[in-house]
């Protein structure tokens, strides 16, 4: 093996912190550890259970909470500042992929990606006016594509039809792609998930979280870009309907939290185009209405946990194969709180 390779061997297995300091280093090192197959390879050896952290924000305020995988114990939590501007009062997370976060500024509606951990961020929105996000109107989804190019893919709804554009972090730059959804989930009375993808398909629920009313899922092909629609899974509302879904080994799971002042939560996997139960778990004991508002969820070994903002933090034993996995649900006030990977992967190439 060459010193180059064993020097590469090295460097993408130390934390990403570490990483951002050795790139000054010198030149040559600065340029090396700023490559995409650095990036690549770095971001793969990242996947430890020792670079899984919470970030959990609260209007500006930042903290990052690193978390004991096979326990759910928290360690001391840390201070974080989020940069963009100096004159803002409210970000939230909308989705995460290797460390890179989806960030949206409630003052300017602009989106971002960030990266917390090297603190680096890109400004989405241009001129033509993209990248500019309206709450209750329109959805995102982060995701990275075969060519190891990541991006946002933005659903808007308008008065008369979808509109959707893809941001290329490999370009910089927005496309326009068809989105023919079914016209009736126009109507602002629906509440659209943030997209999660499954293989080529992205995947939203569009539901009516405070009645009992109509509730779909809405699976989009990103290849043929035909759009169709799922039934939901069997759940009698009985207060606040809330919902998140995520992918696992390739499966796509659904999370239902539902209730009032006794909230349930129920995991289904989708199988062929119906729902199958997994579990549903005894109601969890009653959160205040400002918390349960804005819940991170995830799972290790068999166990369930629930944590509000205020980093309470409920445990519920299942009897399903350990997962491995930490996931964050973004709830109605949405994005106080991500679970994701320290990595070096950059908002802009």
């Amino acid at each position: 093996m060459s010193p180059d390779a064993v020097v590469l061997e090295i460097l993408t297995r130390l934390p990403a912190k570490v990483v951002g300091r050795f790139k000054l280093v010198c030149k040559e090192w600065h340029n090396l550890l700023s490559t995409r197959n650095f990036e690549k390879l770095h971001s793969y050896r990242s996947l430890l259970p020792s670079n899984q952290k919470t970030l959990v924000i609260h209007r500006l305020i930042g903290t990052v909470h690193p978390i004991d995988f096979t326990t759910g114990e928290y360690w001391p939590s840390k201070p974080i500042t989020c940069p963009f501007y100096s004159d803002i009062t409210c970000i939230s997370i909308l989705s995460h992929v290797d460390g890179l976060l989806c960030a949206w500024v409630h003052d300017t509606h602009k989106l971002f990606l960030w990266n917390s951990t090297t603190t680096v961020y890109k400004r989405l929105s241009n001129s033509t006016g993209r990248g500019i996000f309206v709450d209750s109107t329109d959805t995102v989804a982060l995701f990275k594509d075969h060519l190891n190019d990541y991006k946002v893919m933005h659903v808007i709804r308008k008065s008369n039809a979808f509109e959707a554009h893809i941001y290329s972090r490999l370009l910089a730059s927005w496309t326009e792609i068809p989105f023919t959804a079914k016209v009736d989930y126009l109507d602002r009375k629906f509440c659209w998930s943030i997209g999660t993808r499954c293989g080529t398909t992205f995947y939203y629920t569009v539901t009516q979280p405070m009645i009992q009313g109509e509730n779909v899922v809405i699976a989009f092909d990103a290849f043929s870009g035909h759009v169709t629609e799922l039934q939901f899974p069997p759940v009698q509302t009985t207060g606040v309907l809330e919902t998140n879904m995520l992918t696992i080994q390739y499966d796509l799971y659904i999370i239902v939290t539902n209730g009032l002042h006794n909230r349930t939560l129920q995991l289904w996997i989708l199988r062929q185009d119906h729902w199958i139960n997994l579990f549903t778990p005894p109601p969890i004991p009653p959160i205040p209405e400002r918390l349960w508002c804005s819940i991170t969820h995830y799972m290790t070994n068999g166990k369930w946990f629930v944590m509000s903002n205020s980093q309470i933090l409920y445990e519920i034993d299942t009897d399903m194969r350990p997962l491995q996995y930490f996931h964050s649900v973004n709830s109605l006030n949405g994005g106080v709180g991500v679970v994701y990977l320290e990595t070096v992967v950059a908002p802009a190439i």
